[in-house]
């Protein structure tokens, strides 16, 4: 369902994603693990046809990401790190608007509301205003809206960051479902290594841009001689604290700060 082969993206001078290579099979729940700006998000985003890659061949449901980018963008639904409902709407609306924007027609698009609402628990709180709604119940709406158009492959990107664990384990519970009766593919990003551990079929962990090991939680657990997944990770990627790696856009900003003084 997913394929990249030697995929690769720089910013200017500066290499994020350094000719990596993993495939996801079709029910398959994939976790891309890593530090921050390990090539995480840069990846997401050319999986998404957000970002280009400046070598290398990625697919999703059998379409080139750069030949066949609308073609991709409908096989998928998404779960953005940061906010992206309109909360001056009630949820029902914003579901509408993502279902109008999907080309999905009036009738199934009723269809599939009541249904996605009712699955994540919010179809007696439909018609109240996102701005008024918590944390949780805004991701749990998020993924309702990914999935509205019936997509392949559901992208997450830290999908449970700041939430309790009842509603981190509600919103895995959905999750897990999905793949398996609908044969739903995920691949999902996160730092809490004991969701990777219990979720994931697969998991890959890049760093510095690189893959430095894939496969099962288990395997990578045996690999490291350590008995948890986060002490794995960790020997694998090291103990130094990571910053974020800016932008080509951020960087530029920054350059023209420098140049003003």
């Amino acid at each position: 369902m997913i394929e990249a082969q030697h995929l690769t993206k720089y910013y200017d001078d500066f290499c994020a994603v350094s000719d990596i290579s993993f495939s996801v099979a079709q029910g398959k729940i994939f976790a891309f693990l890593g530090p921050n700006g390990a090539g995480k998000t840069t990846t997401i985003k050319m999986l998404t046809t957000m970002l280009k890659p400046s070598q290398g061949q990625l697919t999703v449901n059998g379409y080139d990401t750069v030949k066949n980018p609308l073609e991709v963008r409908r096989s998928f639904g998404i779960v953005f790190q940061d906010p992206s409902l309109d909360e001056e709407l009630t949820a029902y609306e914003n579901m509408v608007l993502h279902g109008m924007l999907y080309d999905v027609t009036s009738a199934k698009r009723k269809e599939r509301i009541t249904t996605l609402l009712k699955l994540v628990e919010l179809d007696t709180r439909q018609d109240e205003y996102i701005k008024n709604y918590s944390g949780g119940m805004k991701r749990r709406l998020e993924i309702a809206r990914g999935l509205l158009h019936e997509p392949k492959v559901l992208f997450l990107d830290e999908p449970t960051l700041g939430l309790d664990p009842q509603t981190r384990n509600l919103i895995w519970g959905y999750i897990k479902n999905l793949s398996v009766s609908q044969q739903v593919t995920v691949f999902f990003t996160t730092h809490y290594m004991d969701e990777a551990d219990k979720i994931a079929d697969e998991i890959a962990i890049i760093d510095n841009g690189k893959i430095v090991a894939n496969g099962t939680a288990q395997s990578l657990k045996e690999q490291t001689q350590k008995p948890t997944l986060e002490e794995a990770f960790i020997a694998l990627t090291g103990h130094t604290i990571r910053d974020e790696i800016p932008s080509s856009t951020d960087r530029m900003r920054l350059r023209r700060r420098v140049w003003k003084r």
